[in-house]
């Protein structure tokens, strides 16, 4: 044989390795491992045994020196030995050593073949491996197995397809090797119909109940989440072994059925490491940080060893715990096996690391580390923005020697969390100027900026960018459009998005909130309930939303029905919804179930006591709004700016006047919070409600600033009360400079000028408005009944039962007057006959409403009006006299405030 010019006589002068001597050290060795090699003695078969236990441990030395043992003992060796040999180094990487011994064979069968082309493959050499094939005088199932698994190896698998099916065309019959490795190729693609295909030839050709084919199958359906058709295969299988439980188990797990897949692990005959590793995966990948680290514990008691795939899934668990403790106790563990040699434990340490805040442990990782690729950066990046550092993120990914997509999308997404915000914009710019496509991750995270930061037509731009792209129909990318036009106030076009993109819970939640936010609350109620109808089960975001667009409109009854459902579907836990319960009984006027939610909740933070506060206050409840800001300390929870303006509001509405001068003083002295524009805004408020109107201008003096429109407007406000012309004059011209567009500020003006009979002034006014284009809001009042809201202008006709309404009116007017009402006409704001007067009083817009809900509500339950500007002192005065007539309570909110009358008298005791 001539493949002894591979091995010149020189390359082992001066060495004794090709004696009989070392030939029979390398026989005891093997023989101790169980190869049943014959001691002592040179035939083909040991040669040929030994040359294999060569192969399995890659020991390509000592099997050059086999090699060269042969040649020296003039051994001729046959086909099967050198294929061995051949197999070696093909195995080995050593391909060309590899074709100068199949080139030299004498003879050659369809093995020799086979692994020289097998070796081209799976090394990446397709030419070359195809070429071979093609010079094959006859080729065998065999070689077209190696063909296919090498295109599969390495991802080509359009390609392997095709092989498969000249295969088949060339009138082969594939074995079942063929199918496993066309199965391998359908499962790498997830390809579901390619699949069934081939399930269906190997139903065919009886390899249905192959173990092997089988495993093949249930990875295949798997990773195409088709997992009833993997479990009909795992069920159909007539053996099993380790490897189908462990396929079947790693399916379910793929498809997030945990249950199922520990199911499966329980019940499994015996299980190794990979079995365990699939479960704990499983768990880690769907989140379920607590389940992996228990069964990670529960593995290393058994001692059935552990690889790199579970460290890196269990430190990925303490990455979502955050559980910073469990992860030092697992690097020591890395530290100690030496696993901290693989690139996917040291990324997988630094990612836990980062999410836990600890970005100086995971910065001693990453330099430790002797190789790194860009995920390790990217990680790296990614836990310094999550800590902050954005700076240090910055620097860190300028050093990159690499980046990818990852990467840019780690810093991109970083700044549309971080000032500088519009820096995500810039970096989205300059990524567009490289080679790197965005994904659907740089678009959500840049349109995420864009409504951060209100941009309306660069996010219109975008979109478009997005649409060109083809990424519009990703439900993360959708979700950050209608996010981004709900948040720029452009609720049509989000609308219309939401309509046409494929939705889940956060669509539905982005649109309600959308809804809730901009005052459209009646689509938010419509929306929430087309949500139910859809099947898709509201969150606490929506639970929130919802009931806030119902304590926008005060339907209470809705809201009651919101809570109903948080109660039936355990919700009740959650802080946001609980904080959203508590606000919306107290705007829709039920003071009494707000507290109930309150003392119900087994925890509360800032924002639980600030919606109590708020609502004791709205509701005239001082003191009760003060015992609660009393109570906050006590509880461990320090009153933040909020709070006071909360307590402070309360005390305005209550009359508590050295009380709130009190607890601005210790907002400054007691807890060093530095009074805002909203807080000086309060105090003028509570001295201008008091009368006191020259404390509350020698107050606005000692502002460090100059007054906003908040405080210019409470001003205002106490001059209109108080009829106080010079100051509300000075007042409303401050305002008029600050909002030159807000029309409350005119019509307070207007009515300081008509309760004083200056109708020229009133008419000044009005022709100012005018020449600026400024339009009045018309006052409305409304309310709910049966799940329903009716709403009324001043002096409506448009409600279907108008003549009932106009009627009962009629007949309270009547009633009212015999109990000694008298219409206050100074509320009629226009120069006209005093009859035309009180005729306009009797059909304001609250009066309309509370005649509607006597006619459409049973005797005895409280009716509740809402209405958008503030109660005029005649409504405030007939509402005492009607709720004392019919014997019933009745709650108006107000653009301040609410007022409960019951009996002939009001919760405000007539200070509002």
């Amino acid at each position: 044989m001539k493949f002894i010019h591979l091995l010149p006589i020189s390359r082992f002068v001066g060495f004794k390795f090709w004696n009989d001597r070392y030939f029979y050290q390398l026989v005891q060795r093997y023989s101790h491992v169980g190869s049943n090699i014959s001691a002592l003695e040179c035939t083909p078969t040991n040669y040929a045994r030994l040359l294999e236990e060569c192969t399995k441990t890659k020991s390509l030395s000592e099997g050059k020196l086999l090699q060269a043992h042969m040649i020296m003992s003039g051994f001729n060796p046959s086909i099967y030995t050198t294929n061995r040999l051949c197999n070696l180094y093909v195995k080995c990487g050593k391909l060309k050593d590899s074709r100068q011994v199949f080139d030299e064979m004498p003879e050659r069968d369809v093995f020799s073949w086979a692994r020289m082309i097998a070796g081209y493959a799976r090394n990446g050499y397709f030419e070359d491996s195809l070429r071979l094939f093609e010079e094959m005088p006859e080729r065998t199932v065999v070689a077209w197995n190696a063909i296919i698994a090498g295109y599969a190896q390495y991802e080509h698998t359009r390609e392997a397809l095709e092989i498969f099916s000249e295969l088949q065309h060339a009138g082969m019959k594939p074995d079942r090797i063929t199918v496993s490795s066309v199965l391998s190729v359908c499962s790498s693609l997830k390809s579901l119909q390619d699949g069934k295909q081939v399930h269906a030839h190997s139903i065919k050709a009886g390899f249905d109940s192959d173990v092997f084919v089988g495993c093949a199958l249930i990875d295949v359906y798997a990773k195409c989440e088709s997992i009833e058709d993997a479990r009909q295969v795992f069920d159909k299988m007539c053996e099993r072994n380790v490897v189908s439980w462990n396929a079947m188990t790693a399916g379910y797990a793929r498809c997030g059925m945990m249950e199922d897949a520990r199911e499966m692990f329980e019940n499994m005959p015996e299980r190794d490491m990979v079995s365990w590793t699939a479960v704990i995966s499983g768990y880690a990948q769907w989140e379920c940080g607590k389940d992996a680290l228990e069964l990670f514990t529960e593995m290393r008691k058994v001692d059935i060893g552990i690889d790199q795939v579970t460290l890196a899934s269990v430190l990925s668990s303490c990455a979502i715990l955050t559980a910073v403790e469990q992860g030092k106790q697992v690097h020591a563990y890395v530290v100690k096996t030496g696993f901290q040699s693989f690139l996917s434990v040291s990324n997988a340490l630094i990612t836990m690391y980062a999410n836990c805040g600890n970005e100086v442990y995971a910065s001693r990782v990453f330099e430790k580390m002797p190789m790194r690729d860009a995920f390790s950066w990217t990680a790296l990046v990614a836990g310094y923005a999550r800590c902050g550092r954005i700076e240090n993120a910055r620097q860190l990914f300028d050093m990159m020697p690499k980046r990818n997509i990852v990467s840019w999308n780690a810093l991109i997404a970083a700044y549309a969390q971080h000032e500088p915000i519009e820096e995500s914009l810039i970096l989205f710019c300059q990524l567009q100027q490289t080679d790197i496509k965005p994904d659907r991750v740089t678009f959500t995270s840049v349109v995420t900026a864009c409504a951060t930061l209100a941009v309306l037509d660069y996010g219109k731009h975008l979109h478009g960018h997005i649409i060109r792209a083809g990424f519009e129909s990703g439900i993360s990318v959708g979700n950050a459009l209608v996010s981004m036009y709900v948040k720029c106030g452009n609720i049509d076009d989000a609308r219309l998005l939401f309509n046409n993109i494929e939705r889940n819970t956060v669509s539905w939640n982005a649109m309600i909130a959308g809804y809730a936010q901009h005052s459209h609350c009646e689509d938010a109620l419509e929306l929430f309930s087309q949500m139910q109808h859809a099947g898709v089960k509201p969150d606490q975001v929506a639970l929130a939303s919802v009931l806030s667009a119902c304590a926008s409109l005060a339907a209470l009854e809705h809201g009651k029905r919101v809570h109903s459902h948080i109660i039936r579907n355990g919700f009740g836990s959650y802080l946001s919804v609980d904080n959203a319960l508590i606000t919306m009984y107290s705007k829709c006027g039920s003071i009494e179930d707000a507290f109930q939610t309150f003392d119900m909740m087994s925890e509360r933070n800032v924002i639980s006591w600030n919606a109590m506060i708020a609502g004791c206050g709205q509701h005239g409840c001082g003191k009760e709004a003060l015992k609660l800001f009393a109570q906050m300390p006590q509880t461990g929870i320090e009153p933040d700016q909020i709070s006071f303006v909360s307590a402070l509001s309360a005390c305005s509405h209550s009359g508590l006047v050295d009380e709130g001068l009190q607890l601005f003083d210790s907002m400054c002295q007691d807890y060093c919070i530095t009074p805002r524009e909203v807080h000086y805004a309060c105090m003028i408020d509570l001295l201008g409600r008091a009368g006191h109107l020259d404390e509350a201008r020698d107050f606005m003096k000692s502002i460090p600033f100059a007054p906003d429109a908040n405080v210019w407007g409470a001003l205002l406000g106490a001059c209109r009360m108080y009829g106080n012309i010079d100051l509300g004059k000075h007042a409303a011209e401050c305002l008029f400079q600050l909002e030159p567009q807000n029309a409350a500020k005119y019509v307070l003006l207007s009515n300081i000028y008509a309760a004083a009979g200056r109708w020229d002034d009133v008419a000044k006014v009005r022709r100012i408005m005018k020449d600026r284009g400024v339009q009045k809001q018309p006052g409305c009042s409304w309310i709910e009944v049966k799940n329903k809201v009716h709403t009324f202008m001043v002096e409506d006709k448009s409600h279907p039962q108008t003549e009932e309404i106009y009627s009962t009116l009629e007949d309270l007017a009547r009633q009212m007057e015999a109990a000694g009402y008298v219409p206050d006409t100074n509320f009629v704001l226009h120069d006209v006959e005093m009859e035309q007067k009180e005729h306009s009083l009797y059909h304001h817009s609250e009066k309309l409403a509370i005649a509607f809900g006597l006619i459409s509500t049973l005797p005895g339950i409280p009716i509740r009006i809402m209405k958008n500007l503030r109660v005029c002192g005649d409504c405030h005065t007939a509402t005492k006299f009607i709720s004392k007539i019919v014997q019933r309570e009745i709650i108006i909110r107000d653009a301040n405030r609410f007022h409960h009358f019951k009996d002939g008298l009001c919760s405000c005791g007539d200070y509002w």
